[in-house]
């Protein structure tokens, strides 16, 4: 009876802000960032793979990858991404796995994963019931991106051209949450979206075999005690 949703959004387009509130909520939400940051932390597997090819320069003093060195390099060589990926995706899909299990058997109604390139790698998104884009308008985005990080136009600009496009993402998601506006605006899109979520119809037939397993254990305690009071 559980199902998944594909959360996602752009670079400093707010998904921060909407998972905080349905953490609030009590929603079950799974990291993928930091599934990844875990999956490469020193004598893991990945690690290994990770030194193997890229060298030691991409370690910092105390022994971790340092994200920044091996961002660079990622981002101006598309084929060393591709091999970095080779390298941490199939750990992360199975540390996702496990945590969704746990979900599974705690008998929560849904899952999030919260996946930044859920869109740009669309293999994902089959497995998705829904999937939700954190969406703002292209100049509130550039923006909030040069204000958060300290950049300028050029550097905003060439950090938000290297992902999808958030109206590109928007004709895949399901669901849309609107983070152009104010703080309480998303809050209350992201209550109506929690509410759609749990009375999801999806559930129907879980209620209606729960209610009936239910009614015909009460029938047959009905019938142990006639027969044992008799």
């Amino acid at each position: 009876t559980m199902f998944l949703v594909g959360l996602s959004g752009g670079i400093a387009s707010g998904k921060s802000t909407v998972v905080a509130v349905l953490r609030e909520l009590g929603c079950a939400v799974i990291d993928a960032d930091v599934i990844a940051r875990q999956v490469v932390q020193p004598h893991s597997r990945a690690y290994g793979q990770i030194l193997r090819y890229f060298g030691t320069e991409i370690l910092l003093e105390n022994g971790e990858i340092n994200r920044e060195a091996l961002g660079s390099i990622i981002f101006s060589q598309p084929e060393k991404r591709r091999l970095l990926n080779s390298i941490t995706h199939p750990e992360i899909l199975k540390e996702m796995l496990k945590q969704i299990l746990k979900y599974f058997v705690l008998g929560y109604r849904y899952v999030i994963l919260d996946i930044p390139l859920l869109f740009e790698t669309r293999g994902l998104t089959r497995f998705m019931k829904y999937t939700v884009l954190v969406y703002c308008d292209p100049p509130g985005q550039h923006a909030r991106l040069m204000r958060r990080n300290g950049l300028d136009a050029a550097q905003a600009d060439a950090r938000i051209s290297s992902q999808l496009p958030l109206e590109e993402k928007r004709k895949w998601a399901t669901h849309v949450i609107d983070n152009s506006g104010d703080r309480e605006s998303t809050r209350r899109q992201v209550l109506r979206l929690h509410a759609r979520l749990e009375d999801s119809l999806d559930f129907l037939w879980a209620r209606l075999a729960a209610g009936a397993a239910v009614a015909g254990m009460g029938g047959l305690v009905f019938l142990l005690l006639r027969h044992f009071i008799s």
